[in-house]
């Protein structure tokens, strides 16, 4: 495995994210932001957080899986919310959830969560990029 993922003594250990990745791999993998958008371009999700995420994430494993890596490759994720608000944590989780049974994966990783006013698209309400390290 390419990446490890640590909560190193003397900061928080959250459940749902990880301080840090040690990354020792030979191939980094950069991924564009990835949206509510399927295969063919389609909107999926519309007005619905929690499925916009599970999309954005089965992206990020649809484009690794294509340079020869996987979401288990993943060394950081930054999530990009519209009008981000604590109360949309439970549907960000169940989003992320059900990416990670589709995906067979522990999504937990270093993560940057940011509220942002808009994206690139009226009807996106979250975009997540990936950094990654393949063997």
């Amino acid at each position: 495995m390419a990446v490890t993922l640590i909560n190193p003594d003397g900061l928080p250990k959250p459940d749902v994210y990880r301080q840090l990745s040690v990354a020792t791999g030979s191939k980094l993998v950069f991924v564009a932001g990835q949206v509510a958008r399927d295969g063919e371009g389609r909107r999926v999700g519309e007005g619905d957080l929690a499925a916009q995420v599970e999309q954005a994430y089965l992206n990020i494993g649809t484009a690794l899986a294509g340079v020869g890596g996987s979401f288990d490759d993943v060394a950081k994720l930054t999530v990009y919310v519209v009008d981000w608000t604590p109360d949309k944590m439970p549907l960000l989780g169940e989003g992320v959830s059900r990416a990670a049974a589709k995906l067979g994966v522990d999504p937990v990783k270093p993560i940057t969560l940011l509220g942002v006013a808009a994206l690139g698209e009226p009807d996106l309400l979250v975009e997540v990029e990936a950094t990654a390290v393949i063997d």
